[in-house]
């Protein structure tokens, strides 16, 4: 059957279902597929973003992000898939080094697994890593502010006040979705200006970054990917997406697999 003799509903479905299989879809490609016009196309994408369906990019659109639950209940998923995820890029920190660990229970996993007696200093803004960071006899700092209960982090005026006395070697940047065209995006509008301050005073950027989240796009956007220097993803991270990633410039690592 070709896209125009499918109805409005079904050729929508059918974008949705290419979005949750592969995270983007392309315009042209779809219009050749379905037979139908690249302008049909667009406006199903115009009309999908509208409703909070996709996110467009240039040529396309992006699979949304998924709606971000609060730090306690994403630290109860995918511990081991983090903890691996920890483990490769624990051993990408330098010893001495100034580290900012933004918020995150992927980086949370991370605080956990960085190495004592390293020489590290580490500041963040979220108390959860804070708090494990002591746990190992780290050198840390707290930045300080109200505390925004689903980033699990001080995000406002007080925090941007306190990072401006940082320069760190390196930021492990916290990631809503991350995306070739849209880079990396944050759920709020508030998240998404502090990351980027703390970014642009960072001499270094990574990401450290589970499967969900790839070919993903969150609201607001946070850095290209051209600020990053490397990125950590998962032992079974797709190959395709994988390959975007190291195309951008970024060195890209692979953590152990886990097992299922």
């Amino acid at each position: 059957m070709s896209g125009q003799d499918l109805l409005l509903g079904e050729r929508q479905a059918l974008i949705r279902a290419r979005l949750d299989l592969s995270g983007r879809v392309i315009a042209a490609a779809l219009a050749q597929e379905l037979g139908v016009s690249e302008d049909t196309i667009r406006r199903d994408l115009r009309e999908m973003a509208a409703s909070g369906l996709c996110r467009r990019v240039y040529g396309g659109a992006l699979r949304i992000a998924a709606a971000s639950t609060s730090m306690n209940e994403r630290m109860a998923v995918g511990g081991a898939r983090k903890a691996a995820l920890a483990r490769r890029a624990a051993g990408l920190i330098p010893p001495g080094a100034t580290v900012f660990l933004d918020a995150g229970s992927t980086n949370l996993a991370l605080a956990r697994a960085l190495p004592a007696g390293h020489g590290l200093t580490v500041a963040t803004n979220a108390p959860a890593i804070a708090a494990a960071l002591l746990e190992r006899d780290l050198a840390t700092i707290q930045l300080g502010g109200l505390i925004d209960p689903r980033a699990g982090a001080a995000i406002g005026a007080k925090a941007m006040r306190d990072a401006e006395a940082l320069r760190p070697d390196l930021l492990v940047l916290g990631v809503c979705g991350i995306d070739p065209e849209a880079g990396v995006t944050a759920e709020s509008f508030e998240e998404a200006e502090f990351k980027r301050f703390v970014a642009s005073r960072s001499r270094a950027v990574m990401v450290v970054v589970t499967n969900d989240k790839l070919s993903t796009a969150a609201p607001y956007s946070v850095v290209p990917l051209a600020r990053l220097a490397q990125a950590v993803i998962e032992g079974d991270a797709d190959e395709t997406e994988a390959a975007a990633l190291t195309a951008a410039g970024i060195e890209t690592l692979r953590a152990d697999k886990v097992p299922a």
